[in-house]
């Protein structure tokens, strides 16, 4: 049996949202879907164990202009934390300065109009890559 990976989608676009989970779990990837930012973080401080340990997603795709919280602001709360979590961001306004900002802190970024094999390219690459400070489950420390 192969391992089910979690994919967790922040994208305020409903039907995108739809779009992006549906493409992910013909993959067989178990999919959750939140409107923003700020939700996909609050949904990861829910996972929190009684150990104190965090059940992060295996990949993260989303949007980069959403309310409340952008996805690049939603990658740097992440990476601040030490998550080592692979994100796929998207945009329909990729500049040079956007996309240096999301490589810098080690995000794929894909621009829309959103090609679906594209996505299943980088979502079967970034979850078949060793990632590092994750060793049997265990949590990095901040």
């Amino acid at each position: 049996m192969t391992e089910r990976f979690e994919v967790l989608v922040a994208e305020d676009d409903a039907d995108m949202r739809t779009l992006v989970a549906d493409c992910l779990r013909k993959e067989g990837y178990t999919v959750k879907e939140v409107p923003s930012g700020a939700e996909l973080l609050i949904w990861i401080a829910m996972t929190r164990r009684s150990d104190g340990v965090t059940n992060l997603p295996d990949l993260i795709v989303s949007d980069i202009r959403m309310p409340s919280m952008s996805g690049l602001q939603m990658l740097r709360v992440i990476r601040e934390a030490h998550w080592p979590t692979p994100v796929i961001l998207m945009t329909a306004f990729g500049d040079s300065a956007t996309r240096q900002a999301a490589e810098a802190l080690g995000a794929v970024l894909l621009d829309k109009p959103l090609q679906m094999a594209t996505l299943r390219e980088h979502a079967r690459r970034l979850l078949a890559a060793p990632r590092p400070g994750v060793v049997s489950g265990v949590e990095p420390s901040p």
